[in-house]
């Protein structure tokens, strides 16, 4: 994974703090929303499938054995997307992203059961943004530019529930760039 196109985050404070980066990499020829995410050393952590022949998402992130971690559902019958992250273990649910009404950049209401998330940063193109939580960053991402498939790079700081905070990313993905 290439610095160029994944920095560290420019707080000072985060800089502190331990942080973990991974690169998350949409399959080029499926024909359904999977995902490889691989780790700062590139070893395969976690694959995201998806359900072929459904009318909305439905994800499922796993470990490298196949033990499903986090489910990701996309709710239908709303004017603008709503996900929610289940946990696959116990099937609580974590999240609900939901978009807001906007003209020009996508605004996203994110509550969860770790506290509220938001984007900051968003910029035009969409290709970079912060992870947000009680006002500290909790995770960056970058969206690398001239690529076959959607690939990001994802730094995460501190202790959260990183297969948590990559469904996240996931599910923004699905938000911001998948407008269909």
């Amino acid at each position: 994974m290439s610095a160029a196109y994944y920095p560290l985050s420019d707080d000072s404070e985060q800089n502190l703090l331990s942080s973990r980066r991974y690169q998350i990499r949409e399959k080029v020829f499926s024909l359904a929303d999977n995902f490889k995410i691989k780790d700062e050393a590139g070893q395969p952590v976690f694959i995201v499938r998806s359900k072929l022949l459904c009318f909305r998402d439905k994800l499922l992130l796993e470990d490298m054995d196949g033990n499903g971690l986090i489910k990701i559902r996309q709710e239908l019958f709303n004017l603008l997307p709503k996900f929610k992250i289940i946990s696959a273990v116990n099937g609580q649910e974590l999240a609900t992203v939901r978009q807001k009404f906007t003209f020009l950049r996508p605004k996203l209401t994110i509550n969860s059961i770790y506290g509220q998330f938001e984007l900051d940063g968003l910029d035009f193109m969409g290709r970079s943004f912060k992870l947000l939580k009680d006002g500290k960053t909790m995770a960056t991402v970058s969206k690398k530019f001239f690529s076959w498939s959607d690939s990001y790079g994802v730094d995460i700081f501190g202790d959260e529930d990183h297969a948590f905070i990559l469904a996240l990313v996931i599910v923004l993905d699905q938000v911001i760039y998948n407008r269909n």
